[in-house]
C-alpha cells in the first residue's frame, strides 16, 4: 500500500514561471486527472525518473503532457509521447522561490516560522471550485504545515 501523499522537490526549470527548482510540491496520488492540472508521472522511458508537467489533454494512450517552458530544453510529451500512468496531482507548491528573493537570508512578509520555507501558495482550488473542495483542501494544507513546522 502506497501513501497517499508525495513530497517532491522541483530540480529544472521546465514549469517556470509557475514553478521553480528548488520549490517543493506535495502530490496526491491518484488517477482522477483533468486537463490544466499540474501532475507528477514516471518518465515513459526511464521508469525510475518521475517529471511534473501539466496535464494538456487525454489522448489514446494515456495523457498528453507539457512543460510551461519548453525554451528551456523541457522534455515532454512532444518528446516521447503520451504517458500511460500518471502518479497524482499537485495539491500546492511551497518553497523558498515563492517569497524570499535573497537566497533565504532574511524573511520577507508572508515567510514561515521555519527557515527557508515560506507560506503555501495553493494551486489545487480555483475560484470556481465548490466551497466544500476549497475547504477540504485548505484544511489538508493547515494539516501538512503543522506537521512541516514541528
Amino acid at each position: 500500500m502506497h501513501w497517499p501523499f508525495l513530497r517532491v522537490k522541483i530540480a529544472e526549470r521546465s514549469m517556470e514561471p509557475a514553478l521553480r527548482p528548488g520549490d517543493w510540491l506535495l502530490v496526491r496520488r491518484t488517477r482522477r486527472i483533468r486537463p490544466g492540472q499540474i501532475v507528477l508521472a514516471r518518465h515513459p522511458g526511464q521508469p525510475g525518473l518521475l517529471i511534473v508537467k501539466r496535464a494538456a489533454r487525454r489522448v489514446p494512450g494515456g495523457w498528453w503532457l507539457e512543460s510551461d517552458n519548453p525554451g528551456a530544453g523541457a522534455v515532454d510529451s512532444r518528446r516521447f509521447g503520451p504517458v500511460p500512468v500518471v502518479e497524482g496531482r499537485v495539491l500546492f507548491c511551497y518553497g523558498r522561490s515563492l517569497f524570499r528573493t535573497d537566497g533565504g537570508a532574511s524573511p520577507q512578509p508572508g515567510a514561515s516560522k521555519n527557515p527557508g520555507y515560506a507560506l503555501p501558495v495553493g494551486v489545487f482550488a480555483s475560484p470556481s471550485s465548490s466551497p466544500r473542495l476549497r475547504a477540504r483542501n485548505a484544511d489538508t494544507l493547515a494539516r501538512f504545515m503543522h506537521r512541516s513546522e514541528q
